[in-house]
């Protein structure tokens, strides 16, 4: 079953950012573009290297108006204690979402019941809370950034220019498509 369009459920959470712990609510993210960045656990080995690459990118979500909100099923405790402890993740300055109760993880469709985490899931949620696009990867592949902006910036430009769309590898400025009878097998 496909989570295109599906708006997301209400919840309210504990978060770690710049040193301070708050609560985020689906009111905090109605309004704006958001990435749900979903990841196995704190103080693993994969997670470290793909939080590292956002908190480099996040000037430019930022930039493009979109808010990043990583999400493990780890405490808001566990995320100050690996923030503290850990290089790449002091680096990070977006909120590190604590879902415990696993509420979140089982809304987006990445709870792992067995192992108790979630799946390496990416959510890009546009400003009415709706899923616009996303991708679960194996907890043992890290995803990558450039591509997640890229695919933010292509959901807000086919969100701002209905009658377009993006081709492959689409970047802000390149040409899009019009979609009518004229292209049907031209391409």
């Amino acid at each position: 079953m496909s989570l295109i369009q599906k708006e997301i459920s209400d919840f309210s959470v504990q978060a770690y950012q710049n040193d301070a712990f708050r609560t985020v609510t689906k009111e905090d993210v109605l309004g704006k573009w958001s990435v749900f960045f979903f990841y196995p656990a704190d103080f693993t080995f994969v997670c470290p290297t793909e939080l590292e690459d956002l908190a480099n990118k996040y000037a430019s979500f930022q930039a493009a108006g979109c808010e990043i909100y990583a999400v493990s099923c780890d405490t808001h405790y566990v995320h100050k204690a690996w923030h503290d402890a850990s290089e790449r993740i002091r680096k990070i300055q977006y909120p590190m979402l604590a879902d415990p109760t696993h509420t979140l993880a089982r809304d987006f469709g990445v709870y792992i019941e067995s192992d108790g985490v979630a799946e390496r899931g990416s959510f890009i949620v546009n400003p009415e809370g709706k899923i616009v696009a996303y991708e679960v990867l194996a907890g043992n592949v890290g995803r990558n950034a450039d591509e997640l902006l890229r695919r933010v910036q292509a959901s807000q430009f086919v969100a701002a220019h209905g009658d377009e769309v993006c081709p492959a590898k689409w970047q802000p400025g390149a040409e899009t498509l019009k979609p009518s009878l004229d292209l049907v097998g031209q391409l």
